[in-house]
């Protein structure tokens, strides 16, 4: 991390030695800056730490990360939820990185109601096989007190409360039915207008969209 100072001079300073506690800033004439308890005083310069440095050092630290789902519709942006359910996020996550969800599709869309994907047999053309694949294991339930809202990220399982796998829905319309007896464990934060669209499409008797929706996820940090 480099500091500018007024006057062309600069100071390299590494991130990982500076913290709030260590940092104080005293004049803009006589600049003081403590580092782990050495002393460098600077006379007759200004020193600049903008608020925009604050704010990026600021937000390194509370980075979070959020998981990016790529649609032919659209981009949809989703939270997570690790205090209410941090087994679901942390497989969800483990299982985005390795690219599981690449390639697989949202294979029922009910209006009025969610569209789920998250199943690897939708990559297969045998269409009677989608819906009934996951990842080989099953997590236990983290029921919890969140509400199934228009934006919630759910987790699908069997009838069995500790079946989930990889399957996730989406709910387009509040669903609170589903309160209780299924995992949340994030929100669509932005690009609910793609699920919309998604929902919409056409679709057979099993609600599989009659044309592919296919979708990339992607883990980023915020």
């Amino acid at each position: 991390m480099i500091l500018a100072i007024q006057g062309g001079l600069t100071i390299n300073i590494p991130l990982s030695k500076i913290s709030f506690q260590t940092l104080e800033l005293f004049s803009a004439k006589n600049a003081l800056i403590y580092l782990g308890g050495d002393m460098k005083r600077f006379s007759g310069y200004f020193l600049m730490v903008t608020t925009a440095f604050l704010f990026l050092f600021g937000s390194a630290v509370m980075a979070e990360e959020i998981a990016v789902i790529k649609t032919p519709k659209g981009v949809m942006e989703l939270k997570f939820f690790k205090d209410k359910a941090p087994g679901h996020v942390k497989n969800f996550i483990d299982l985005a990185k390795k690219g599981f969800y690449d390639g697989t599709t949202f294979h029922r869309v009910i209006p009025g109601f969610m569209i789920q994907g998250g199943d690897p047999n939708t990559k297969s053309e045998d269409r009677s096989q989608h819906g009934k694949g996951g990842p080989g294991y099953t997590i236990n339930a983290e029921f919890n007190e969140t509400p199934h809202d228009r934006g919630v990220l759910s987790m699908a399982r069997s009838q069995d409360p500790n079946s989930a796998g990889s399957q996730f829905f989406i709910v387009v319309k509040g669903s609170h039915f589903l309160d209780g007896k299924y995992t949340v464990f994030g929100k669509v934060i932005k690009g609910m207008d793609v699920a919309d669209k998604i929902v919409a499409e056409p679709r057979d008797g099993r609600d599989n969209p009659n044309v592919k929706i296919e979708i990339k996820v992607m883990i980023e940090d915020r």
